[in-house]
């Protein structure tokens, strides 16, 4: 029976990027997929791109690639990404322009299509909060679908050697080579099912190799600082075998593989995607030897006639700001610090809807040798923290705190403020009809 090998190269914006090159030099991998994309990130891109039109995709993508892409190119193996963002197009010419510097030839595709904001606009849809999405008004900064594996699939048809997405649904990512490589129908429910649990197992890379799993003395995992990312061996059923690249830290084991299999879903018989309705509750999985587990089992359903958008807004301003009191009487004046703090802002009105007065700290400054001989704690530090619908007002949190460096309990120091817009998000069903990718080639 045929099989491949995928590499999960990240699972989040962030991730750190040696697991991925060691994916891709020692993993014996046929596809790398960085999957790179969360919720806020999509919407924060977007304010990026509105500023910047060249921009919008992954800060990272840069690095990643100039990284990956000619050992994945000595290698034949293909890469798909989210990390388009709020650009696949800019992404896309990017990835080129690194390609060219490093002479390769490398064909690459990008994906449009997921960007509703203006079908969003023109209709009459109500957000998961249960309002009209058109009350968000001019707060509303994006408006993204995810949509499933088709287009991805038939990018690699073409013979895409990268390719390079907005918003797709996670597992999708890694379903599309399944479906690829082994001719998958689009309407197989079982092996897309199947598939779809493939996705969901290695799209968030090292948590399902003992990162996020790690907890001392309860799940105890070596070599973390040097984790290894997954690979899935994947067998044309759609049975998967997760692994990782030998003598990489981490560990995989059935109890690492059933964590990542719930998370983040709320019924495992019924989790909705784009490609299908998947049933995960009759998933075995089945540890076959170091750093092996055997996952199988799954089904699925037919896929629903909507898709989720995933929608970007500016909700509010957080305001902060902090000092640290140490030595005899710490607390004291910890204490007395943030009752001025508090009347000040009642006093000045200050406008906000959430406020919280904290106290943090108990060894930060002069270190535990002297912090732990004291019968209360030798130092804290304070912080005052608001959500407001004006900056205005998240600004002068921080500026009252400011101001206690002579206004306030003696000694206090290492003041630090910030004022930030909170960008949240909300979801809403869009027909799936309304929503029309497309595959970019070449500098189009």
């Amino acid at each position: 029976m045929k099989h491949i090998r995928i590499g999960a190269g990240a699972g989040y914006s962030g991730d750190r990027i040696e697991p991925a090159v060691e994916l891709a030099e020692q993993g014996e991998i046929d596809y790398l997929v960085f999957e790179c994309l969360a919720e806020r990130t999509i919407a924060i891109a977007q304010q990026t791109r509105i500023k910047h039109p060249a921009l919008g995709y992954d800060p990272l993508l840069e690095e990643r690639m100039r990284a990956v892409l000619r050992i994945c190119s000595e290698k034949k193996i293909r890469i798909i990404t989210n990390m388009g963002a709020a650009n696949p197009l800019a992404a896309a010419a990017k990835i080129r322009e690194i390609a060219r510097a490093m002479q390769l030839d490398l064909k690459v595709a990008a994906i449009t299509g997921d960007d509703v904001l203006e079908t969003l606009k023109a209709g009459n849809y109500i957000s998961d909060q249960g309002t009209p999405v058109s009350a968000l008004g001019h707060r509303l900064l994006s408006a993204n679908a995810y949509i499933g594996a088709a287009p991805l699939v038939e990018a690699l048809a073409q013979g895409a050697d990268v390719v390079v997405t907005g918003r797709v649904a996670d597992p999708a990512l890694f379903l599309a080579p399944l479906i690829h490589e082994f001719g998958w129908a689009m309407d197989d429910w079982q092996r897309l099912g199947q598939g779809t649990l493939v996705g969901h197992l290695l799209e968030c890379a090292g948590q399902i190799s003992g990162g996020y799993f790690s907890d001392p003395g309860y799940k105890d995992v070596q070599g973390l600082a040097r984790l290894g990312f997954p690979i899935g061996e994947v067998a044309e059923d759609g049975s998967v075998v997760i692994t990782k690249v030998a003598g990489s830290g981490g560990q995989v084991t059935a109890a690492t593989c059933k964590e990542q299999l719930l998370y983040e879903i709320h019924d495992p018989s019924a989790y909705f995607t784009p490609d299908v309705v998947a049933d995960f509750s009759g998933a075995i999985v089945t540890e076959i030897g170091p750093d092996r587990v055997l996952v199988q089992g799954a089904t699925g359903r037919p896929r629903t006639d909507t898709l989720k958008v995933s929608i970007g807004y500016v909700d509010s301003y957080i305001g902060e700001g902090q000092i640290s009191y140490a030595g005899p009487g710490a607390l004291a004046r910890g204490q007395l610090a943030l009752d001025i703090v508090a009347e000040r802002l009642r006093l000045t009105g200050v406008s906000f809807d959430e406020i919280r007065y904290d106290l943090l700290g108990l060894d930060a400054i002069h270190g535990a040798a002297l912090s732990t001989q004291s019968a209360e704690p030798y130092e804290v530090r304070i912080r005052v923290t608001a959500r407001s619908d004006s900056m205005g007002d998240a600004i002068r949190i921080g500026n009252e705190v400011e101001t206690l460096y002579t206004c306030g309990p003696a000694a206090g120091g290492g003041v630090t403020k910030a004022a930030r817009e909170v960008i949240a998000v909300q979801s809403a069903l869009l027909p799936r009809q309304l929503v029309q990718t497309v595959i970019h080639f070449g500098e189009d």
